[in-house]
């Protein structure tokens, strides 16, 4: 038995998928058997495995500056050059970026700035956070309290109320509608909730409204028409500033460059990991608007520093890996590809359609998910996610690998170089498990007449 202690995993589970090497979409595990990486890893193996080009990048900076850090003054050109070229792509105005190593810490980094942030110019009662029911922001003590996922909650004591933070409606018209209304009634009441929360609070209270443009974590949901346009009104009515978490959306996943662009956000903070390097190397970067850091320029300068930084803050060699990752995805027009994919596998996907286990399929781009359900006429959930859970393990025996998140919502996430006859082959396998899950119900009496 191994001394690891394995993340986001039942403790009480032995059987492990071994992973042993990867090419392209497909990795292998110790016994040679192949499957199709149909989660990017963990939502972020966006160029795929073995880019011969991303480990020569990788490799000569090991060989040219194995690592430098940021503090006190000192600096490397890959820092320099990867921050220039963030700034240039944000929809941020005079866009500054700290960088750090996964989407957590990133997350971590934007609370502790707004605090500053407001600190800096005379509004230190402006800390309040919002988050929505059903978000996914990370793991950490300050974005596990922006987390709203029972698993990621339950037992762990997080300080929320100490923390500041607010929770309001999940925008999931599917699982959250009331009997006989609208998605438009949905979504105006749903923001109504959300304005009565500012307003009970005090808006001079909240610094923010965090968001993922489409979730991931928590099943991938689609907010209604209409909602993001409606929730910025209000933000802006209050001069609550919008924190968008770019974690899984950013670079192509949905289609565009980000996911506020596919979803209509203007954001004034954003939060990127993953695909900023593809996961050839850790590293995030959160992003804040130029006036936001001129405004600490001074107070920085009166305490000698600015107190916050990780030791591998812009590591050179992710920030190398983070750079050609760009490069490749400008050059070979990823974002456009990954579109045009995106259309034939949600093409693909509607063939599931009328399958008894299947009461809704959502997403962007190539970022999808069928939710299961016991009676898809009646709008009804399984007790548990045992049924989400097999499937998974269903998908994993075909040669495909998927995740169940949110119980029985299976997540599609594949890699942006994915070709058609590779979503062909998904489908083939994906349609396998799904029968053998019809059965496992049937068997187990989970279905609802």
């Amino acid at each position: 038995m191994s001394a690891m202690i394995y993340p986001t995993s039942n403790f009480a589970e032995q059987d492990k998928l071994c992973i042993e090497r990867a090419k392209g979409v497909y990795v292998y595990d110790s016994n040679n058997k192949q499957y199709l990486e149909g989660m990017s890893g963990l939502w972020c193996t966006a160029l795929g495995y073995g880019n011969e080009e991303l480990i020569a990048a990788i490799t000569n900076q090991l060989h040219r500056l194995s690592f430098s850090h940021l503090f006190g003054g000192k600096s490397h050109s890959p820092g320099v050059a990867l921050a220039d070229k963030l700034a240039a792509m944000v929809p941020i105005e005079d866009a500054r970026v700290f960088f750090g190593t996964s989407g957590s810490d990133a997350n971590d980094t934007h609370y502790k700035i707004l605090r500053y942030y407001f600190n800096a110019i005379n509004k230190p009662q402006k800390r309040k956070i919002i988050t929505r029911e059903r978000a996914y922001h990370g793991v950490t003590v300050a974005s596990g309290a922006l987390t709203s996922l029972p698993v990621n909650n339950r037992h762990f004591d997080l300080p929320i109320d100490a923390l500041n933070i607010l929770r309001t409606d999940s925008p999931h018209y599917f699982s959250s509608h009331l009997q006989g209304e609208s998605e438009t009634q949905f979504v105006d009441r749903i923001v109504a909730n959300l304005e009565s929360l500012i307003l009970h609070e005090n808006p001079d209270t909240i610094a923010a409204m965090i968001i993922e443009p489409i979730t991931g974590a928590s099943g991938v949901i689609v907010p209604p028409d209409g909602y993001y346009k409606k929730v910025q009104t209000i933000l802006r009515k209050y001069d609550i500033l919008i924190w968008v978490d770019e974690v899984i959306t950013g670079f192509g996943r949905t289609g565009n460059d980000f996911g506020c662009t596919t979803m209509g956000i203007k954001p004034d903070l954003m939060t990127f990991a993953k695909q900023l390097s593809s996961a050839y190397y850790p590293i995030s970067a959160a992003v804040i608007p130029g006036y936001m850091h001129d405004a600490m320029v001074e107070q920085s300068s009166a305490n000698g520093v600015f107190g916050h930084g990780y030791t591998y803050s812009g590591h050179p060699v992710g920030c190398a890996a983070a750079l050609k990752t760009l490069e490749i995805f400008e050059r070979e027009h990823i974002f456009e590809k990954a579109a045009e994919a995106g259309v034939y596998l949600r093409k693909q996907l509607e063939k599931f359609v009328d399958h008894p286990l299947v009461g809704e399929i959502r997403g962007k781009g190539l970022l999808m998910a069928l939710e299961l359900v016991p009676n898809k006429l009646k709008n009804t959930r399984f007790a548990d996610g045992k049924v989400g859970a097999f499937a998974q393990r269903a998908c994993q025996e075909h040669g495909l690998i998927v995740r169940a998140v949110a119980g029985n919502s299976i997540a599609l996430c594949p890699p942006l170089i994915i070709s058609h006859s590779q979503i062909d082959e998904i489908i083939q396998k994906l349609t396998k498990a799904l029968d053998d899950t019809l059965i496992y119900t049937q068997k187990e009496k989970l279905l609802f007449a």
